[in-house]
């Protein structure tokens, strides 16, 4: 059984002492939910509240333990946004869900973006940057929030400019425990940790992470393994585009989830429960 400590209660939660642990057998689904113009593979079509919220439904009916917003893209070559912008973008859909009964998760790398959704009732932040910045260890600990750590080399603007490792599973697996340990001894409640597919990596490197998830666990901290949609699914696969990529991308989380992952963040939240669920049962899993 996985599980994840939070500082305050979220929905689904069991208080144990002073925390609240979310808990879940074998791998579940994290929604993704753009609310972008320019994300790589569904920019500008959550654009309006309503549309967002459809999606949003939708995504939480078809079994998905979480939702994740994102008001800022992180392709590659991404060009960044100011913190207004991405709030004017978040706020809205955020609040709209606080009291729905789902887990929130936001998708940002600004502390000041992340103290605002807190605020406004997100649960957990999702940051790229992996906690690099200590204000936002401060936020996420403030709240009682819990955090998702990625790794990623570089930034989006630069991170798929020549990505170079000496040994990518082990430098990923140092960064991803360092980030942990400096998150606890902050006062983050608990983590997730995301090896960050994509971000600042080849194909080579990705298809290593992927058979190396195994390393990559941390005690208690439960992994989350993004391949949705991204690059290296339509080059392994034959397919330049990104939205006729889910079938690719759910054998790629079929394998993560055998391989320890116990979060997949996806597009196709239906289409991964189902084939979850299946491969659970075939596996003798709960």
């Amino acid at each position: 059984m996985a599980q994840l400590t939070f500082g305050r209660a979220v929905p689904g939660t069991v208080r144990t002492g002073g925390h609240w642990q979310l808990r879940w057998d074998g791998c579940a689904v994290m929604g993704i939910l753009n609310v972008t113009p320019d994300s790589f593979s569904d920019g500008g079509q959550h654009a309006t509240l309503e549309r967002a919220l459809q999606q949003a439904r939708r995504m939480l009916d078809a079994g998905a333990l979480m939702l994740d917003i994102g008001g800022e893209s992180t392709r590659p070559g991404a060009e960044p946004v100011d913190a207004a912008t991405e709030l004017d973008r978040v706020l809205p859909l955020l609040r709209a869900l606080t009291g729905s009964g789902a887990v929130l998760s936001v998708d940002t790398l600004k502390p000041e973006v992340a103290d605002a959704c807190l605020r406004a009732g997100a649960h957990l932040i999702n940051d790229v940057s992996g906690l690099r910045d200590p204000q936002m260890r401060r936020v996420c600990a403030e709240h009682g929030a819990a955090a998702c750590i990625m790794h990623m080399q570089g930034e989006p603007r630069t991170m798929q400019r020549s990505p170079h490792y000496r040994d990518v599973v082990g430098e990923v697996a140092l960064y991803l425990h360092t980030q942990a340990q400096l998150a606890r001894a902050d006062g983050v409640p608990g983590v997730l940790l995301d090896p960050g597919l994509g971000f600042g990596k080849t194909q080579a490197h990705n298809l290593a992470l992927l058979r190396g998830l195994r390393q990559l666990s941390h005690g208690p901290d439960p992994l989350l393994v993004g391949a949705s949609r991204k690059r290296f699914i339509g080059t392994l696969g034959g397919e330049p585009q990104a939205d006729r990529r889910d079938a690719g991308s759910l054998a790629a989380h079929l394998y993560a989830a055998r391989q320890g992952a116990a979060i997949v963040r996806v597009h196709d939240v239906p289409g991964h429960v189902q084939a979850l669920r299946v491969q659970a049962a075939l596996m003798g899993e709960p």
